[in-house]
This record gives C-alpha cells, structure tokens and sequence, in this order.
C-alpha cells in the first residue's frame, strides 16, 4: 500500500516537472541497426534516417520525468571495441537490432552475449528492441528470440532484460522500453 501511495505522488510530481529520474543510457546494436535514427526522432520528434556513426556521441534528451544522457558508440565492428569503456558510467542498455538482417543474427547473439557477461553491466537493465517490423522480411519476436538465445541468455542471469518489437520509421514500440526501463532507474 505504501509503495502505491509513494508510485502515486511520484507521477504527480513528475507531470508537474518536479521530479524526475536522471540516467546515463547506451544505445548499443550493429551497424545499420537504427540507433542515430532513434536518438534523431526521441530528440526531434522527426524520422530520419542517418548516415552511419563514425564517431561517438552523445546527446542530452527529456523524455517525460527522464533526464537521458546518452551515448550512440556506433556498431561497425571497430566502434564496438570501445563500448566497454564506457559500461562503468552506464544506468541501461538500449540494444537495437535489425530485425530483416537475419544473416547477421549470429553476430548480434554474440555482441549481445559480450554485453551481458561484462562484469561491469551485472546489474544493469537491457532493453532490446528489434527494430524495422514494418518492413518485409522481419523476424517475428518469437524467431529473433530463438536467433538470439533469448531463454539461455536470460536463464543465466537474472538481471532486468526484455524484448520489445519496434519500428522507429512506423513511430512504434519503443517507448514501451523507456517506460520499462524507467522502472529501474534512481530517482534524482
């Protein structure tokens, strides 16, 4: 009861602006994945799709009561080197992945693999979104979970991971992830 009575003010005082949660997020996945494209629409409410990231960046967002600082590294396989340097600064994990790429599903499994055994991401959250559902050729949820180890992955640990199916162009789905990912969050 007590937990509902604080959740409740806490709502309040955010959509009055005078709360909110502040967090360090990392926009991870491979190259072509639709990371820049999705930071641009959070950003500027406009889609656009963006040439590929060849240095890292980041940007500063509001999204309702959430203060993101967050960090698109790029996923061509050089960038991916240097994600680790960045994991100690790190609340959550936004995890793109192509879902028409299927031929590169093995590499996907195993970048995301990488993350989650990193000792220093432990106990932090991961949302994946398997993006681009709109467009022909795309792996169900239930097919990118398989290509993915899904289950195994999230049987050998128990930290916060969730699937959420999007399309950034379609404006669907990925603020599912904000909202669950939100929920592990410190207050400010």
């Amino acid at each position: 009861m007590m937990s509902y009575i604080t959740g409740f003010f806490k709502n309040v005082l955010g959509y009055l602006g005078l709360y909110n949660k502040k967090a360090n997020l990392m926009f991870l996945g491979l190259d072509n994945a639709g990371k820049s494209t999705l930071l641009h629409m959070i950003k500027t409410g406009k889609y656009t799709q963006t040439l590929p990231t060849g240095q890292p960046n980041s940007e500063e967002l509001k999204m309702g009561n959430l203060r993101l600082n967050t960090y698109d590294l790029g996923g061509h396989a050089t960038a991916r080197k240097i994600w680790k340097d960045y994991f100690p600064a790190v609340d959550g994990i936004i995890f793109l992945i192509d879902s028409t790429d299927v031929a590169r599903f093995d590499e996907v499994r195993q970048e995301l693999e990488n993350v989650m055994t990193s000792p220093e991401l432990a106990n932090i959250p991961i949302a994946i979104l398997g993006n681009k559902i709109d467009k022909p050729g795309a792996a169900s949820e239930e097919e990118m979970k398989k290509a993915i180890d899904y289950y195994g992955l999230t049987a050998k640990d128990n930290r916060p991971i969730e699937l959420y199916m999007c399309s950034i162009a379609k404006r669907t789905g990925y603020s599912k992830a904000f909202e669950w990912i939100s929920g592990f969050l410190k207050d400010e």
